[in-house]
């Protein structure tokens, strides 16, 4: 099992669009407890949701990718770019 980093970053001034999908990306990020370890929105200086990012635990990056495609965010456009990368934790730890 790998570990990967999802970052995804919302167009500007879409914090309208990213609340409308909320509910359903919540409902959607609980339902893949399995592999989803940490998740959170990244913010502004001003403490406004600005973009999401997410540490996954899959066989391969496509899992991943997979994972993004169905996400109720991706799907309603809240992000304008999303980066996944394999990740080597070395301090601390995930259960």
């Amino acid at each position: 099992m790998a570990t990967f980093v999802l970052t995804g970053l919302d167009y500007p001034n879409n914090l309208e669009r990213r609340m409308g999908a909320r509910e359903a990306h919540l409902a959607y990020v609980a339902a893949n407890r399995g592999r989803v370890k940490l998740a959170g929105p990244l913010l502004t200086d001003a403490g406004e949701m600005a973009g999401s990012m997410f540490i996954i635990e899959a066989e391969a990056k496509a899992e991943v990718e997979a994972f993004n495609a169905k996400d109720p965010y991706t799907l309603a456009g809240v992000f304008e770019t999303v980066t996944i990368r394999p990740i080597r934790i070395t301090v601390g730890a995930i259960a």
